[in-house]
Parts: C-alpha cells; sequence; structure tokens
C-alpha cells in the first residue's frame, strides 16, 4: 500500500465536533425533496407529474440531453409539488411520503452501466474533466474513490458507512469493469479497507486530503483528452448493494455539527429529507443560526423549511451575521478572533483549538495579489492564481494548460476560505469549467 505525504493545505477547527458516535434516528420526515441543481450538467426533463405517484427508485426526471440518465424518487409517495423558479427553472421536486415499502427492484443481470443509469446511482459519480454528473458511453481512465472527508466539522465515512460496508468489494468489482485502467481508493492512515479489485493508497496532511480531485493528482493526473470518475466510498458501497440485492437503499447517516446545535450527534435520515425532521428542537438559537447543507466550505445555505441537500452526509450550523457594529469591525484585535496568516494573537494557542467562526467575510471584494496564498492551500500540480486569472479572462488556452481539466470548484474551496482578496473562487471555477465544456461540445 502507497502513503502520500502533503504539506500543502489546513485544517479549519470549529466548535461542536462529534464527540459522541451513536446514531440516533431522526423523525419521520413529512416532506423530501429533489434539488435538480445537486446534479450538475443535467437538464431536467419530468416524467412524473404533480399529484402522481412514485415508488422508492421510480424515475422522477431524465436529462434532456442523454434521457438514459435518471434521477429517482428517494421514497415511495405522492408528488406533492414541482417547484419552479426564474424562467421555469426547477427548483425541486418535493414529495409527500406515504410510509408504504413500495421499492423499486432492478435486474442486475444486464449491463452495469445500464443499472445504474436506471438505478439513480449514475447521478451520483463525477466526471473530470469538467465536474459534471458522467456522460454514457465513455469508459473512464480509471476511477477514484475517497473514503474520507477531510472538509471542517466532517463526518466519520467509517461511521456513516455502517453495515454497508459489506458492500464495497461488490462496489468496487462493479466499476472496474467498467475502466480501461483500475480503481483507485484514498483512506487516510490508520483506516481499513479492503478491497482486492482497487489500489489503496494512504494519504496524510491537512484538507484537502480528502478530495477525490488531490487523491487523483497524487495519484494518477488526469489528462487533455481523458475521462476519470470521482465518488466516495459511501455511494461504492450503494453500488454494491445494488448489484447485490437489486435495490438502492436511500437511507442515510447524517452528521449534525456546529457551534450552534446543542449536541452535535449522528442521526439515521433519508436521503433528501425535510430539515425540521433532522434539526427541530436541536438548536441553540434557530434565529441566529446560519444552516449549512454539507460543510462550512462547500455546503449550500439552507433554511430549515428546506431539504436535505447532496451528499446527504452532513449538516453545519455555525452563527448568523449577528455582530454588524463590532468594534474596530473586521480589524478587531480580540485575541479571540482567528486567522491562517496570524494576523490575530489566536495561534499563540494553537491553530489545532477549535475556535468560534460565524458567517460574516470580514472584508471585501479586490484585486488578486500574488501572494501565493492559492498555492499554499491546494496539492496539486496547478499555479492555482495563474488558472484563476485564465478563467476570469476566458483565455480556454491558457486554462487547458494549467491544468483545468484536474480541477473542481471544491478544489479551490479552502483557498477561497484563505483568500485575502475575497473573490468567490468555486463560483469562477464553476463558470469556466461550464464555457469550457460548451466550447468543446
Amino acid at each position: 500500500m502507497a502513503t502520500v505525504r502533503l504539506k500543502k493545505g489546513f485544517d479549519i477547527h470549529l466548535l461542536g465536533a462529534i464527540t459522541d458516535n451513536t446514531i440516533v434516528d431522526a423523525a419521520s420526515p413529512t416532506s423530501v425533496a429533489v434539488v435538480p441543481d445537486d446534479f450538475h450538467g443535467i437538464i431536467p426533463r419530468m416524467e412524473k407529474k404533480e399529484g402522481e405517484h412514485v415508488a422508492a427508485g421510480e424515475p422522477l426526471y431524465h436529462d434532456k440531453n442523454y434521457e438514459a440518465i435518471k434521477v429517482v424518487s428517494p421514497v415511495s409517495g405522492t408528488v406533492k409539488e414541482v417547484r419552479r423558479g426564474e424562467r421555469r427553472h426547477i427548483d425541486a421536486i418535493i414529495i409527500a411520503p406515504d410510509g408504504d415499502n413500495d421499492i423499486v427492484t432492478h435486474n442486475i443481470m444486464g449491463d452495469a452501466e445500464q443499472v445504474l443509469l436506471q438505478s439513480g446511482l449514475w447521478v451520483m459519480m463525477r466526471q473530470r474533466p469538467y465536474d459534471v454528473v458522467p456522460v454514457p458511453g465513455i469508459r473512464p481512465k480509471n476511477v477514484f474513490v475517497t473514503a474520507f472527508d477531510s472538509a471542517p466539522l466532517a463526518p466519520d465515512l467509517d461511521i456513516v458507512l455502517g453495515e454497508k460496508r459489506q458492500y464495497i468489494q461488490k462496489g468496487t468489482e462493479v466499476l472496474s469493469g467498467m475502466t480501461d485502467g483500475r480503481v483507485y481508493i484514498g483512506i487516510r492512515d490508520g483506516q481499513d479497507i479492503v478491497a482486492p479489485n482497487a489500489e489503496v493508497t494512504t494519504f496524510v496532511g491537512p484538507h484537502p486530503a480528502g478530495n477525490t480531485g488531490v487523491q487523483a493528482a497524487n495519484t494518477v493526473p488526469v489528462n487533455k483528452g481523458e475521462t476519470v470518475w470521482t465518488i466516495d466510498i459511501v455511494t461504492l458501497a450503494r453500488i454494491g448493494e445494488l448489484f447485490t440485492t437489486g435495490k438502492v437503499s436511500h437511507d442515510t447517516v447524517v452528521a449534525v455539527t456546529g457551534e450552534m446545535v446543542q449536541q452535535p450527534r449522528y442521526v439515521k435520515s433519508i436521503m433528501g429529507s425535510d430539515l425540521e425532521s433532522i434539526l427541530k428542537g436541536k438548536l441553540t438559537d434557530a434565529n441566529c443560526s446560519r444552516i449549512i447543507s454539507g460543510n462550512v466550505l462547500t455546503g449550500s445555505q439552507v433554511e430549515m423549511s428546506q431539504w436535505l441537500r447532496s451528499p446527504y452526509r452532513h449538516i453545519t450550523v455555525i452563527p448568523e451575521n449577528n455582530k454588524p457594529d463590532e468594534f474596530m469591525g473586521w480589524a478587531s484585535i480580540n485575541p479571540k478572533r482567528f486567522s491562517i496568516y496570524r494576523t490575530f494573537t489566536t495561534w499563540l494557542c494553537g491553530l489545532k483549538k477549535p475556535v468560534s467562526m460565524d458567517s460574516r467575510i470580514k472584508g471585501g471584494e479586490r484585486a488578486i495579489v500574488r501572494t501565493g496564498e492559492y498555492d499554499a492551500m491546494l496539492p496539486m500540480d496547478i499555479y492555482g492564481e495563474f488558472l484563476i486569472k485564465a478563467i476570469i479572462s476566458g483565455d480556454i488556452d491558457k486554462m487547458e494548460q494549467l491544468g483545468i481539466y484536474e480541477i473542481a470548484p471544491e478544489d479551490f474551496a479552502l483557498a477561497e476560505f484563505a483568500d485575502t482578496s475575497k473573490l468567490e473562487l468555486q463560483r469562477i471555477v464553476r463558470e469556466g469549467l461550464d464555457k469550457l465544456r460548451a466550447e468543446m461540445s
């Protein structure tokens, strides 16, 4: 087993980590939703209408360009609402669960790609380049699986896996038959994953060591003209379960973390559950909290009335920006202030001590200054500052030369946190990838 040691990056230690790994059951959800924006690269075309019954695992919509790509319902129930936004964009498909155990069974003896497409698990994978749902019919050069999450307050994926660990080997076997190369699984030091059909690599270092893009870049980098798939170990186990039982399990274990949570815990729920069933009565002050479905770096801001977003395993609740008149604002010399760059005295107590952070940006957008900030947070063979400038200027040739095919927005999330220019790096990268994909189509 190879070991890769990463020095670049940074671990952000926030208040509100889980100290008790006991899993508790969430309340039964009153509604479950699928949000099409979670599956980038798909243009939805509805297959179900409001008021129609849908079984768990039955398609709700398919992709306009590739009809074989299906997005399915996590539960059995009735399509309560197809909520639309501007220009009839589908914001959410809301389902009222009926409590029945009506679940679709798949014929697992057919072509593996078709089974994954019909089951809805296909959309849980990502393709590089472009960080989109994979295009059917293209065999990837390699498949990269991450077995751990290194983001702030991230759940332990071994706990999220639970008994589904038994399906990892089957999932690896399926994916190894769908690639021309190998399946690579990245684990953290001390983690034990048994997968004879995969090459297991140990990654030692700070966040973003758990990102599949970082692991791929330090194992077998993605070059122009190549396609790879990236997934997490939980999705790999779901694939193994599908090809063992013929059914897709939509249960999930969610880490409810953050400073505003009374008792951070692991909660068992359903993919896409309404947040009230998970969070009601568990926050210290719901009116002064920012709820994030995911981690603080890459997650989506949501309201209590909304739903758990993909990848369905993490909720973070931090203080909202409730101190607009703080003395000296972002320039305060409060000793409790945190800074990567030792601007404040907090570093004297050690950067591994959990700190309190709220939702404020603490500064305004300004020009990029060549300080090497991006490169220090990006353990990839990429010049981050030059790549961002190339994307902003729309220089496609420069983007290709600087390695845009290797990256995804999440790879720049930590650099965005550390950026003194306060640029929305993830948005910039996403727009750059979309523009490049449109040009190459």
